[in-house]
């Protein structure tokens, strides 16, 4: 018999993640059999996103201020950053280092003889590529102090936003106790942002179904041809990242990684609808609470691990370039991949704002040395998108993984107390926002 703190079993019916697949499903049906269909409900999957990520730099100022603002040694909040960039330094380096040694291995680009003159560049990908370029090793510390906050909020760049509310929050904590009614004030405002993101997701499903029938529409199945080996490689490589890497990690902190990875399904499978990892991050930080994971390291660990531990982009990153230099006939030797390694070092982080995502990264890394002709990029824009997908997904775990390392290193819950949260014998701190549709939106006491 179940105990008093466990949850009544909820229909497989009314589980979001249910409807979610679902309606993946679907829309990869619809792209196939009705391509036109399909491309014309992009705007759905974009509205989705939209809905979603409008809601994030108030989520992360509110989760990071709320945090700071409430604990009495700031000292505390120097560790958790502290810690977090080297955590994050740590399993980035991994992800480039695995991602370098895969595509030495595997070779998916070798014999293609692609000539880079042949390579005709769209106007799109140009505006991409341009953006890449016009990134220089000052933009990852000029970008981090915002010239306006307003602004910053209006274009969602989450790493000033963290800036900002790390100094705000600091601020109240320094003030004491005339800052309280602003501290109260805004943790109500968390909780108001956070029932819009509980009404929000149940579009979860009609978002991705959109999404998925886009992106097959206009791609479709056939279209992938030679580069199916990068994709399945790319998919591979990401799949060994997270059973091994991630799950060691989760082993050391004493976490079940198949328990951890099930319970932020709903995120992961948001992620890869939607090839987007910010639409995942309300999720991640609402379940991380839910866990005993305090607000100021969640909100610290996610909203900077969206600039920083991009672990699905560092594979990416070392597997496209790569490829694209053996498309090409060019042999790097192992100094120069060492030399690439590190560009990518610097590359991969704190461009999350940057318009174009992974594939700017990309063009970035290429352009910041003359190894790799920049026109090589073309090879892989038209498979982009379906990498992107796995992209947000490890980006995504990644993000939330990091959240409950932090925590434990922390000693702020034990392992013992989330894996009875995560198997349902026990009660979270909040309700589990995707365990049914029909659940009250509340905080439990």
């Amino acid at each position: 018999m179940a105990g008093p703190g466990a949850r009544a079993r909820v229909g497989w019916y009314r589980r979001l993640y249910v409807w979610v697949l679902a309606g993946m499903v679907l829309g990869a049906v619809t792209g196939l059999v009705a391509p036109e269909v399909g491309k014309s409900l992009e705007i759905l999957g974009d509205t989705f996103v939209s809905l979603l990520t409008m809601l994030l730099g108030p989520i992360i100022f509110c989760m990071v201020v709320g945090g700071i603002a409430t604990v009495a040694n700031l000292r505390q909040v120097g560790k958790v950053a502290l810690r977090s960039i080297v955590y994050f330094e740590i399993v980035t380096t991994l992800a480039l280092v695995l991602g370098l040694l895969v595509v030495n291995v595997v070779r998916p680009g070798e014999g293609m003889g692609v000539n880079a003159a042949s390579l005709t560049v769209s106007h799109e990908v140009a505006e991409r590529t341009a953006a890449g370029q016009s990134v220089r090793w000052t933009h990852y510390f000029t970008q981090l102090v915002p010239a306006n906050i307003v602004h910053s909020f209006a274009e969602g760049a989450v790493l000033q936003i963290l800036f900002f509310a790390v100094l705000f929050g600091v601020a109240l904590a320094v003030i004491g106790e005339p800052g309280r009614p602003i501290t109260r004030g805004i943790e109500r405002l968390s909780h108001v942002l956070f029932t819009i993101v509980r009404f929000v997701t149940y579009a979860a499903p009609v978002g991705v179904f959109g999404a998925m029938a886009y992106t097959t529409g206009n791609f479709g199945a056939a279209t992938i041809g030679a580069l199916l080996r990068l994709i399945g490689t790319f998919y591979a490589t990401s799949a060994v990242f997270v059973l091994v890497v991630l799950g060691s990690v989760l082993l050391l902190v004493g976490l079940n990684p198949l328990r951890t990875f099930r319970y932020f399904r709903s995120e992961l499978l948001l992620a890869f609808g939607s090839s987007s990892s910010e639409v995942a991050v309300p999720g991640i930080v609402r379940k991380l609470e839910n866990l005993g994971v305090s607000k100021g390291t969640a909100g610290i660990s996610v909203s900077a691990g969206y600039s920083f531990n991009l672990d699905g982009t560092c594979i990416y990153l070392t597997l496209s370039s790569m490829f694209i230099a053996q498309a090409l006939g060019i042999e790097l030797s192992l100094g120069q991949q060492v030399l690439l390694l590190l560009v990518m070092l610097l590359s991969s982080k704190g461009t999350a704002g940057v318009t174009g995502g992974g594939f700017v990264m990309l063009t970035t890394t290429v352009s910041s040395l003359s190894l790799i002709p920049v026109s090589g990029v073309m090879l892989v824009f038209g498979i982009d998108r379906f990498m992107s997908e796995c992209r947000a997904v490890v980006n995504t775990l990644g993000n939330a993984v990091a959240g409950l390392v932090i925590a434990r290193w922390q000693r702020e819950t034990t392992a013992d107390q989330m894996t009875a949260i995560m198997s349902g014998r026990r009660a979270g701190v909040l309700a589990e926002p995707d365990a049914d549709l029909a659940a009250p939106v509340a905080v439990r006491s």
